[in-house]
C-alpha cells in the first residue's frame, strides 16, 4: 500500500516538514504498520525549473531544430536548442538546466548541437515521467506542415517541387503560407495566412505552426488541417507529431521548481500490510494508525450527497442477491447525465502518488474511493444493464463474459457474478465486463459498493488467472459496514466534480446480518500477559482512539473494520503496539513451560548423519518431486510398481511433475552433477522421503530411506559395504544378512546385495549397473545403498546392555577352507557361528585365494577366529573341539573342507 504524505495530512496533521520520512516510517513500523520503503518523488529532479521562451530562431544547420533564448529566473537568458516544433515565444515550459537530473537517473549537461551551444533541455511529459493522463491539457495537436512532407517509397508526390500559396490540394483546401502568428490564449494562435489571391486571418489550436510555414487550409472555413485530416500516414509527415515539449498552463513564473509547480514533490511511504489488517489498505485506515502513533487528532469527513431532487433510484433500478453467504451486502447509487472528462489536478496527483494512473473522472472516482476507504467499487454503464436489474448470483453452465481487459472468460458454476436479466455484466469482486464498460458515450452510471465472501473471490480470481486490486482486497475480508460510506463518498465526488446528477435514494440490500464482536477489557490479564503495568485509563484511551467503543462493565465493542480482534490477547496486542514494544520491560518468564527435546526418530536421524559424516560422506538435500523419465534412467521395467507415482496437479514443469517412489534417481543425479563438474570423487548421503501410493486412498505412504552413494578415490565394493555395516553397527543391530542379487535392473548383477534382518528385507546396496552409469554420463563405477529407515528403527534393540570387559584371555585360531566359488562368504560366516559351542566371539575374514593348486571351480577362504569362555581360561582341547565342530558343519552344509 502506497501512502501519499500529502493526502495523509487531510486526516492527520503529520506533514513532512514536522516529521520526516525516516522518523515517520520508524514510528509507524514500531506501532505495527511495517514500512517497506519510502520515497521523495521530488528528489528525482534537480535543477529542473520553469522557463519562458524569450526568443527563438531556426537552427542554421538544421531543417527542424530551433535555437531558443530562455528566461529561467536568472540574470541572463540561457540558450537552449530543441527539435520540438510546438513551442512559441512566450510559452512557459519545463527546463532541465546544465547539471540537472531527471526521473530515471537521466543527467543533462551543456553541449553543442550541430555547432550551436545548448545549455540544457526543454522537457516533454515523458521526460518528466508523466503522460497526458496526468496532465490532459498537455496533449498536442499538430498541423500538417507541407514543407515536412516526405514521399513514401514507390509513390509519387501529390505536390509540386516548389509549392506556392494558393496551390490547390483537394476541394476547397489550398496551400497557405503563414506570414504572421501570435498567441491569443493557452494553445490558441491567430495566424495570418497568404493563400495566393487573398490573405486570411484565422484562429487555430495547432501548436507546431510558425511564421513561414506552408500549411493546408480550407479557403472558406479557414480551418488549418492536420495529417489525420489529409488521411496521411505518419511517415509522410515525420515531424508533425503529437509528441513535443510540455507547454505549462500553471500559475508559475520563470525559475520556479518544476516538481512543486506540477505537484511531483509528494513523499510516498510503502507499507507491507498483513492479511489480517485489510483496513490498512486505505488512506483512512493508515491515518487512524498514524493518529494514535503520533497522538494527533483524527479528522474524518462525513460524505454529504445533495441529490438531484428530481428522481428516486427505486424507479430506475433494483438489486437482487441470490447468494447471501457470498454477498452479505450490496449497496449502489445511480448517477444520470454523466459528463465524461478528465479529473481535477488534485485527484490526479493523489492517484498518481498512490501508483494509480488517472483515466477519466468516473473511473478515477471509483479508484479514489477504493484508496481512501479501502472499499473496491465498480461503475456500470446502466444503459447496458437489461431489465434495469442487477442480480448477484452464481454463473450458469456454459456462461462466458468478456472482461474489461478484452479477454473472454469461461465461467464455472462456483463463480459469483453480477448479472442483468440476460447475461453476466461483471465477475463479482474481480473485474467488470466489457459489455457494461464506461465510455465517452456513457450517460447513466450505476456505482456498485458491495461486500463479497473473500474465499469465493480468491478462488474465482485464481481460477481465471486475473488477480486484481479489487480481488486482492476482497480476499482478505472487508468491512461490510463500509459499503454505504464508500458509495456516498463516490456520489459526493460526482457532485463536487460536477460530472453528473445523483439520483436520490440508495439501494442498500443487506442479505446477512452483521453482529458486532464484544470483548471484555481486563487490564490485569493484559498486564500479566505483557509483563507491564499499564493503567486502565491508558488502555481505554488507546483502544477508543482506535475506534473501539467502551460500554458499561468494561465491555468493548470491536469496530466493524477490525475483524482480527476477538479475544483479550488481541486487545493486549493493541495496547502493546502503542505503548511501544521497545518500551516493554524485560521480565523473566512466569508459569510452567514445556521442555523441548528431540523425538526418538529425530535422534536416530541425527545419529545417521553423525555416522555418515564420520565416514566421510556429505549430506545432501534433494527435491521430492522428479520427472517420470528418471525411472527410465535407472532402468526400471515398465511393469515395476515403483513407476506408479503420485502426479502433482500444478507442477513447475515436466522435470518436477511426480512424487518419487525411490530416492535412487535423486542420489545419482547428485553424483553425476559432481562428476560433470570434474570432481574426482564424491561421497554423499541423505535421509530421504519417498511417497508410495495407497490403493483407494488420496493420501500416500510417506517413508524414509537412508540413501548412501559415492564414486572415485579408493572407494570399492568392500569399502562401501563396510560403510553400510557401520551404520547398522551404530544402532547395535546384529544378524544383518547380505544376499547376492542378480536381477535388480539398477545395480551390477555381480556386485549387488539385498540386506535383510530376520528374513525381512531392509534395503539394497551395491555397484550401479554400467548401463545406468552410461545414462548419467558417468564412466567410472558408482556405488549406492538404499536402507529402509523405519525398518532400521524397528530392528534396533530397545535397550543396550552393558557387557563388562572379559576376565579371561581369548584363544585365536586360523582356518582356511576350500569351497565352491559360488558360496558367499556370509554363508560361511553364518555356518561357523552356528557350528561352535558358543565360544566363538569374533570371525574375521582375512584372505580369499583362487589359483593353483586350488581347483578352478573352487576358492580358498581364510578366517581368523577368536574364542573365549566367560568363566575360565580355555584349554587347547576345548578350542580344538570347537574348531572341529565348525569344520564338520562346514563340510556337512556347504561342502567346505579344511585346506
Amino acid at each position: 500500500m502506497d501512502l501519499s504524505r500529502k493526502w495523509l495530512t487531510e486526516f492527520v496533521d503529520v506533514p513532512v516538514s514536522a516529521v520526516n520520512d525516516r522518523d515517520f516510517s520508524e514510528a509507524m513500523t514500531l506501532s505495527g504498520s511495517k514500512v517497506e520503503t519510502y520515497e521523495d518523488h521530488g528528489a528525482q529532479f534537480k535543477n529542473v525549473v520553469v522557463g519562458r521562451i524569450l526568443a527563438m530562431e531556426r537552427h542554421p544547420d538544421s531543417d527542424h531544430m530551433w535555437v531558443t533564448q530562455m528566461d529561467v529566473g536568472e540574470e541572463t537568458a540561457v540558450q537552449i536548442c530543441t527539435g520540438a516544433w510546438n513551442v512559441h515565444v512566450g510559452d512557459l515550459v519545463p527546463v532541465a538546466k546544465h547539471k540537472s537530473l531527471l526521473p530515471g537517473g537521466v543527467k543533462i549537461t551543456k553541449g553543442k548541437l550541430r555547432g550551436i551551444s545548448s545549455y540544457g533541455m526543454l522537457c516533454s511529459l515523458a521526460e518528466l515521467a508523466v503522460d497526458e493522463r496526468d496532465f490532459p491539457y498537455g496533449a498536442i495537436k499538430a498541423a500538417a506542415i507541407l514543407g515536412d512532407y516526405h514521399v513514401l517509397k514507390g509513390e509519387t508526390s501529390p505536390f509540386p517541387e516548389v509549392i506556392e500559396p494558393g496551390h490547390p490540394i483537394f476541394g476547397k483546401v489550398v496551400a497557405g503560407r503563414v506570414t504572421a502568428i501570435s498567441t491569443i490564449a493557452y494553445k490558441m494562435f491567430r495566424c495570418v495566412v497568404d493563400i495566393g489571391p487573398e490573405t486570411l486571418e484565422v484562429n487555430t489550436d495547432c501548436q507546431n505552426i510558425h511564421e513561414g510555414d506552408l500549411v493546408p487550409i480550407h479557403s472558406e472555413s479557414g480551418v488549418i488541417l492536420t495529417p489525420e485530416d489529409l488521411h496521411a500516414q505518419p511517415k509522410e509527415f515525420p515531424h508533425c507529431i503529437t509528441d513535443g515539449i510540455f507547454i505549462l498552463n500553471e500559475d508559475c513564473n520563470p525559475g520556479d521548481d518544476i516538481p512543486t509547480v506540477l505537484g511531483l514533490d509528494d513523499h510516498v511511504v510503502e507499507f507491507e500490510i498483513t492479511p489480517n489488517r485489510p483496513d490498512c489498505l486505505s488512506v483512512i485506515g493508515l491515518a487512524r494508525e498514524a493518529a494514535v502513533t503520533f497522538q494527533k487528532p483524527l479528522t474524518l469527513h462525513e460524505p454529504v450527497v445533495k441529490g438531484s431532487g428530481k428522481d428516486v433510484i427505486m424507479d430506475y433500478a433494483d438489486v437482487i442477491i441470490k447468494e447471501a453467504d457470498l454477498c452479505p451486502r450490496y449497496t449502489g447509487r445511480l448517477v444520470k447525465n454523466v459528463k465524461i472528462g478528465p479529473s481535477p489536478r488534485w485527484m490526479r496527483e493523489r492517484l498518481r502518488a498512490s501508483g494509480v494512473r488517472p483515466i477519466n473522472n468516473i473511473v478515477d472516482i471509483t479508484n479514489y474511493v477504493m484508496l481512501e476507504y479501502g472499499q473496491p467499487m465498480h461503475s456500470f454503464d446502466f444503459s447496458c444493464v437489461e431489465g434495469n436489474k442487477l442480480i448477484v448470483r452464481l454463473a450458469r453452465p456454459g456462461e462466458t463474459v468478456e472482461t474489461l481487459d478484452g479477454t473472454a472468460r469461461a465461467l464455472s458454476e462456483s463463480m459469483l457474478v453480477i448479472a442483468d436479466e440476460k447475461k453476466p455484466v461483471a465477475v463479482a469482486g474481480v473485474m467488470g465486463g466489457a459489455n457494461s464498460e464506461i465510455t465517452e458515450q456513457t450517460a447513466d452510471v450505476f456505482f456498485e459498493s458491495a461486500n463479497f465472501n473473500g474465499v469465493s473471490i480468491r478462488k474465482t480470481a485464481m481460477a481465471l488467472g486475473m488477480r486484481t486490486e479489487a480481488s486482492g482486497r476482497y480476499e482478505k475480508g472487508l468491512d461490510p459496514m463500509n459499503t454505504l460510506p464508500a458509495v456516498e463518498r463516490a456520489c459526493e465526488l460526482v457532485e463536487l466534480l460536477e460530472c453528473g446528477e445523483v439520483v436520490d435514494g440508495v439501494l442498500d440490500v443487506v442479505a446477512k446480518d452483521f453482529t458486532p464482536t464484544m470483548v471484555q477489557l481486563e487490564p490485569d490479564k493484559i498486564n500479566a500477559l505483557l509483563g507491564t503495568d499499564v493503567s486502565r485509563e491508558e488502555m481505554v484511551k488507546i483502544l477508543t482512539d482506535l475506534g473501539f467503543l467502551l460500554l458499561e462493565d468494561d465491555m468493548l465493542v470491536v469496530p466493524s473494520w477490525r475483524g482480527d480482534v476477538s479475544h483479550y490477547s488481541d486487545l493486549a496486542e493493541e495496547v502493546a503496539r502503542f505503548v511501544g514494544y521497545n518500551n516493554l520491560p524485560t521480565t523473566l518468564m512466569r508459569g510452567d513451560t514445556t521442555r523441548g527435546g528431540l523425538t526418538d526418530r529425530q535422534k536416530a536421524e541425527r545419529q545417521v548423519g553423525e555416522v555418515c559424516r564420520g565416514l566421510g560422506y556429505n549430506e545432501i538435500l534433494t527435491y521430492s518431486f522428479i520427472a517420470p523419465a528418471y525411472y527410465n534412467k535407472i532402468r526400471l521395467p515398465e511393469n515395476d510398481p515403483r513407476r506408479r507415482s503420485i502426479a502433482i496437479l500444478n507442477p513447475l514443469g515436466e522435470e518436477t511433475s511426480i512424487m518419487r517412489t525411490t530416492a535412487l534417481p535423486s542420489l545419482l543425479e547428485t553424483l553425476a552433477r559432481n562428476n560433470s563438474h570434474r570432481n574426482p570423487s564424491a561421497k554423499v548421503y541423505e535421509v530421504a522421503k519417498v511417497y508410495l501410493p495407497l490403493e483407494g486412498q488420496d493420501l500416500c505412504d510417506e517413508k524414509q530411506f537412508i540413501s548412501l552413494g559415492g564414486y572415485g578415490g579408493d572407494l570399492d565394493f568392500f569399502q562401501f559395504k563396510g560403510a553400510v555395516e557401520t551404520i547398522f553397527d551404530s544402532f547395535h543391530i546384529q544378524g544383518v544378512k547380505y544376499t547376492a542379487a542378480r536381477r535388480n535392473p539398477s545395480y551390477h548383477p555381480g556386485r549387488c546385495a539385498v540386506l535383510s534382518i530376520d528374513s525381512t528385507v531392509v534395503g539394497v546396496m551395491g555397484q550401479i549397473h554400467p548401463l545406468v552409469c552410461k545414462n548419467y554420463d558417468v564412466e567410472q563405477p558408482m556405488f549406492a545403498a538404499e536402507i529402509d529407515f523405519d525398518a532400521l528403527l524397528r530392528a534396533r534393540p530397545t535397550a543396550v546392555r552393558y557387557r563388562p570387559l572379559p576376565k579371561f584371555p581369548a584363544v585365536e585360531r586360523d582356518i582356511a577352507v576350500v569351497c565352491d566359488r559360488g558360496i558367499p562368504v556370509s554363508d560361511l560366516e553364518d555356518c561357523i557361528r552356528r557350528g561352535g559351542h558358543g565360544l566363538i566371539q569374533e570371525i574375521q575374514l582375512f584372505d580369499i585365494y583362487t589359483g593353483k593348486p586350488i581347483p578352478e571351480d573352487k576358492k580358498s577362504v581364510a578366517f581368523a577366529l577368536k574364542l573365549r569362555h566367560e568363566d575360565h581360561t580355555l584349554t587347547d582341547a576345548e578350542a580344538d573341539s570347537d574348531v572341529k565342530a565348525v569344520l564338520a558343519l562346514l563340510q556337512e552344509e556347504l561342502g567346505a573342507v579344511l585346506r
